[in-house]
């Protein structure tokens, strides 16, 4: 439909931000609101909240420094007076006279130079400057005396929330009161049930909110316009699930027989007596492997949990019934440690299984060799990484497919190795060490079923987690070096490869919060008599460093090798080695031939060296969360007492120091994984964004934990028993908007 306001070129500029159509518009909700209603006076104003203030401008001034430039406004209501103040602020420089009436929001803090009529300022104001009368009436009726939205620029100033706000607000003019002029997508009966409008209603209050609805409620989003758009967002992405998952139990399946055989064949490898969550989780995974559809299915253990012995017992089940199975991994150091330990636990059966490993860094003949073992049957269990899914990989008869670390493919990968050509789909097994909230799993991995391995095996000590100064590394190196003493080995991580380079994949840590640090706490370490440390390492004081450089895995390398551990064996693993450089210098480490291995994240995942005990994470305040806890589980894989330490630079944000002291309270990676979610939000909490999180317009999975679950449950209840009130035209509105909005929203039909 024709949208005033937005013409050929326009229309262009906003596509690019993802709004297509008018119903993309209207679901472009403001990222927060204004009171404008009630305005605070400048003398109501406290230090320490968020305000909304109307006021004159009365100057400007742009001070230079050898940083950056500082512009500084002054605004007044009568004789009252306050000063705001903007970093690097040099392009608002000639936006401003004196006269305008300006729009301002933000926080509060009292002025360090305060003088008659100005005890309070403002740093980094949001600001908008308001109309007179004369210049636009329409624009002033939406921005003064009521409450104002505020959106996202889809495009600089032009485009900004002035211009947003008359294009949607003529867009629902236009509408009027027409029946039909926004079309229902829920079931009216549902939405009386849950006490939610309808979406015209919705979408008009969720804009431009009604006098007397609170601030809190809006930006909680707790309004009841904003609580049905989220809980509508939300029942159509598990709606979609819901039929994903339908649909894949109709198809044709391999029904697999656990005899008597396989029980024996797994009892035969089996290294040691499994924990009550391990036979809890292959119990559910062969009850879904006896039925005639596919299973999918996903297993969910932390760091040390053993997800991989019940994989493999798992793809014994396959084999012994006479299929192939196949395991993917994403990297190549990843796939060969599968590959080693599956050989070394299959060896131990009477019986010969065929193990075969296709990595991509491969030669040709080796290539080429494993693809006829495949496509003979030879190769009952293959293991590799994305080479796998290649046109040229042809299965003779592939039963089981097990994903390692999925988040670390795209969606769509896992479905090409499922779609392998058969003539019944393979089941499908997805395995994650990355503990994930159930609001994650709901939406990521809502079309699978879910194990929980909670339970550790025998003999695994739980991991002394210290924090660090960084100016303390000399006893860090002490340490280490006592550690080796003991045959024991070593890991020390480091955030960046070389330098401060824009390109190094290992940039995969939390952002560095460029406002508001703190200094990190150091205290030197207390002597006894015989000089040696009281204490492992010891509250700390206040630092003396002031370097902001970040040390990076080559630099401390060399470093390293030629002083504090020059009489240790050290060696160095980053992600810009050959995979053949790197496959040696695991190799080596597991064999004991390195002491103490310098690296970047690419060890985050995977690797299993028993004799390793100490985990030295340098700069830790500049890792998610996420990432320290699986480097920590490096380490505590064998009998003896292992350590962490979290060695930290000399500015550490809030949040960072939310992090770190999280990692020394607790090793339970599920209770870190909500605190990670809550605190760097769905769409970051792998590190790196995920491939397969879908883009919501208006729900928030932190913030909205109970309409997905309501979701959820109303998507379920639909599909199998949907309420009699429900007419016929109500279910077919339901599934056609189902089907414009999985296609066009989350493109998985294809997957389907």
């Amino acid at each position: 439909m024709y949208v005033r306001g937005v013409g050929p070129r326009v229309a262009g500029l906003i596509a690019a931000k993802g709004i297509q159509t008018a119903e993309d518009l209207l679901y472009h909700l403001p990222f927060r609101y204004e009171d404008r209603q009630h305005p605070r006076s400048l003398d109501e104003l406290k230090a320490g909240e968020m305000a909304s203030v109307i006021a004159e401008v009365r100057g400007t001034s742009l001070l230079s420094t050898k940083r950056s430039p500082i512009f500084e406004m002054t605004v007044g209501q009568g004789n009252l007076a306050m000063k705001c103040v903007w970093f690097n602020g040099g392009y608002l420089q000639g936006r401003f006279r004196a006269g305008q009436t300006i729009a301002l929001f933000g926080k509060v803090e009292a002025s360090r130079t305060p003088s008659v009529g100005r005890t309070m300022k403002m740093i980094q104001p949001q600001f908008e400057l308001i109309p007179e009368v004369s210049e636009d009436e329409e624009t002033r009726l939406l921005e003064v005396g009521r409450i104002t939205p505020v959106y996202e620029s889809l495009g600089g100033t032009q485009l900004a929330s002035r211009w947003q706000r008359k294009v949607i607000f003529r867009l629902l003019e236009s509408f009027g009161g027409s029946p039909g002029a926004v079309p229902e997508c829920l079931p009216q009966s549902m939405l009386d049930r849950l006490g939610l409008p309808d979406r015209a209603s919705a979408l008009r209050e969720a804009h431009f909110p009604s006098e007397g609805t609170t601030q809190i409620a809006l930006m909680e989003a707790r309004t009841p316009a904003l609580r049905r758009l989220i809980f509508e967002e939300l029942f159509f992405l598990e709606l979609g699930l819901e039929l994903k998952r339908r649909k894949a139990q109709k198809q044709l399946g391999i029904a697999f027989d656990p005899s008597d055989q396989v029980r024996a064949a797994i009892r035969e490898v089996l290294p040691f007596h499994p924990t009550g969550a391990q036979k809890r989780a292959l119990g559910e995974i062969v009850a879904d492997m006896r039925q005639p559809h596919p299973m999918r299915r996903l297993l969910q253990g932390d760091v040390g949990s053993g997800k991989t012995i019940v994989a493999l017992q798992a793809m014994l089940v396959a084999i012994e019934n006479g299929y192939q199975a196949a395991m993917m991994a994403p990297t190549e150091i990843l796939a060969t440690q599968h590959y080693l330990a599956a050989r070394k636990l299959l060896s131990r059966a009477t019986k010969h299984y065929k193990v075969v490993l296709l990595t991509g860094s491969l030669d040709q003949d080796r290539k080429r060799l494993a693809r006829s073992q495949i496509f003979s049957g030879e190769a009952q269990l293959v293991i590799g990484t994305h080479a796998l899914i290649e046109e040229k990989v042809e299965f003779d008869k592939l039963g089981l497919v097990i994903v390692d670390e999925q988040h670390r493919f795209g969606v769509l990968q896992r479905f090409r190795l499922m779609k392998k050509p058969g003539a019944a789909e393979p089941d499908v097994l997805v395995m994650t060490a990355t503990p994930i909230p159930r609001t994650l799993a709901l939406t990521l991995y809502g079309d699978l079923d879910s194990s929980v391995l909670d339970e550790l095996p025998p003999g695994r000590t739980p991991i002394v987690t210290r924090r660090v100064p960084g100016e303390r590394q000399d006893d860090v190196w002490e340490f280490v070096r006592k550690q080796v003493a003991q045959k024991r080995q070593a890991y020390i991580v480091y955030p960046i490869i070389e330098g401060a380079k824009d390109d190094q994949p290992e940039l995969d840590f939390a952002r560095a919060d460029a406002e508001a640090v703190v200094e990190a706490p150091a205290a030197p370490a207390k002597k006894t008599r015989k000089g040696k440390t009281a204490k492992l390492f010891p509250a700390p004081e206040s630092p003396k460093s002031t370097k902001l450089d970040l040390r990076s895995a080559t630099e401390m390398y060399d470093q390293l090798r030629n002083g504090a551990l020059s009489d240790l064996r050290v060696g160095l693993l980053h992600g810009r080695l050959d995979a053949d450089e790197k496959d040696v210098v695991m190799r080596r480490f597991q064999r004991g031939e390195i002491d103490v291995l310098v690296s970047t994240t690419v060890i985050e995942v995977g690797v299993d060296v028993p004799n390793a005990t100490v985990m030295v994470v340098d700069h830790a305040e500049r890792f998610g969360l996420a990432q320290l806890h699986q480097l920590r589980g490096r380490v505590g894989r064998g009998a003896a007492k292992s350590y962490c330490l979290l060695m930290t630079g000399e500015r550490v944000s809030p949040e960072a120091e939310e992090r770190l002291a999280a990692m020394v309270r607790t090793q339970n990676g599920f209770e870190l994984a909500e605190l990670d979610l809550a605190m760097r939000g769905p769409g970051e909490f792998f590190g790196t964004r995920q491939a397969g999180l879908p883009g919501f317009r208006v729900a928030n999975l932190v913030r909205d934990r109970d309409l997905l679950e309501l979701a959820k449950k109303e998507a379920a209840a639909f599909v199998t028993t949907p309420e009699e009130s429900v007419t016929e035209a109500e279910r077919k509105r339901v599934w056609g908007h189902l089907r414009h909005a999985w296609q066009r929203r989350y493109g998985l039909m294809e997957a389907g």
